[in-house]
């Protein structure tokens, strides 16, 4: 069906639900990853052991495709830059990925183009922190390099800045957030643009990594056109070819802030195989290939729980699975990896009537989980 030969930059958990959705399709996939025991493995055409950090490693695998894309931001952008010098296909564009790299560059970029975002500072480390003078709670994360909540911290006090962070960080002021969502954009060469609902995020504070979702959004209709339009504005300013996730708050006065961009698959869009006529998936595939779009509407209220690895699990985890894998309208999805504290090792996406029911039984699935 598809005569291009695809590429992604890193192995994990996206990139094999990608791969996944490829093959219904018949589409050949080869993969870059450092980790020869990446989820990928088991899925790509060709697994290809290297680095997506190093440039040469990076232009070799390029080399080898049509078009190249990403599962992670953590890519060596100046080889993207060479290959698309070259000839090569390129999405999200080199430019995006370079963008998102960086929180702060992030950050200015949004403000550039008239995007409402948290407001921010800059700062290059402790001892700038210090000279502050700023009011407390403050949110610190990283520039570079965070992701699954690593590279984010809050800091409550002054004596907190004596263990933060000491590099390059965007700080930012707390705001009086009534609800975390995300809206998952996509666009391909033609311009067309397809949207999904947006999406409730509800965070694990311990870990700074998402710990449930549910879809749709709990936000009134108003809310939800305005973070539609905000994340449609994203997609045109970037002239993005891809799927973008824009991860936003809702205050409490009903205005939407653009908290991150995530330009790939998301964690907040993994409930779309299940609960979407087309899911994220799917549609990256459809956009970087030069396919109409699908519809993502959504199917069927839904909850998603992410399964983290824990350092003193009480019962046995397949015991645990096999209780959730009796109730109805349940799906797992292993990624293979080998558990460790925070790691994420797994999803499950619970379908159900209501928002309400689902996330009742996800609650269930949490407890099961946490036994």
């Amino acid at each position: 069906m598809i005569e291009k030969k695809l590429g992604i930059l890193g192995g994990g958990q996206l990139g094999a639900m990608l791969i996944q959705s490829g093959i219904s399709l018949g589409i050949p996939i080869s993969v870059l990853e450092l980790d020869p025991q990446a989820p990928c493995r088991m899925y790509a055409t060709h697994f290809v052991v290297g680095d997506p950090l190093n440039y040469d490693d990076v232009m070799r695998f390029g080399e080898s495709v049509d078009v190249l894309t990403i599962e992670k931001e953590a890519v060596n952008v100046q080889a993207l830059f060479d290959l698309r010098e070259k000839g090569k296909f390129i999405f999200p564009s080199p430019e995006t990925i370079g963008m998102v790299q960086d929180k702060w560059k992030q950050k200015q970029f949004l403000v550039s183009k008239g995007i409402p975002v948290v407001p921010g500072l800059f700062v290059k480390g402790r001892d700038e922190l210090r000279q502050l003078n700023a009011s407390f709670p403050l949110c610190l994360k990283l520039c570079r390099d965070g992701y699954d909540g690593r590279g984010v911290m809050v800091l409550r006090q002054a004596e907190d800045i004596n263990e933060a962070f000491d590099a390059e960080c965007v700080v930012e002021q707390f705001v009086p957030i009534a609800e975390e969502i995300s809206v998952i954009v996509a666009r391909n060469e033609t311009g067309e643009i397809k949207l999904f609902d947006a999406v409730s995020m509800v965070f694990d504070t311990t870990n700074n990594i998402l710990d449930y979702q549910l879809s749709p959004a709990r936000i009134s209709p108003s809310v939800a056109e305005k973070a539609k339009s905000l994340a449609i504005e994203v997609a045109q300013t970037t002239n993005l070819i891809g799927i973008v996730a824009v991860e936003m708050f809702v205050l409490q006065d009903s205005s939407v802030l653009v908290n991150e961009l995530a330009p790939r698959p998301h964690n907040s869009g993994h409930h779309s195989i299940e609960a979407c006529l087309t899911s994220q998936y799917e549609q990256v595939l459809r956009a970087v290939l030069g396919l109409p779009l699908g519809d993502p509407s959504t199917l069927s209220p839904s909850a998603m729980v992410n399964v983290l690895g824990k350092a003193d699990r009480g019962s046995n985890l397949a015991e645990q699975l096999r209780s959730i894998l009796s109730m109805k309208n349940v799906h797992i999805h292993w990624y293979g990896k080998k558990e460790r504290k925070g790691r994420k090792l797994g999803h499950i996406t619970i379908l159900d009537e209501t928002i309400e029911a689902a996330l009742l039984k996800a609650t269930t699935i949490k407890n099961i989980l946490n036994s």
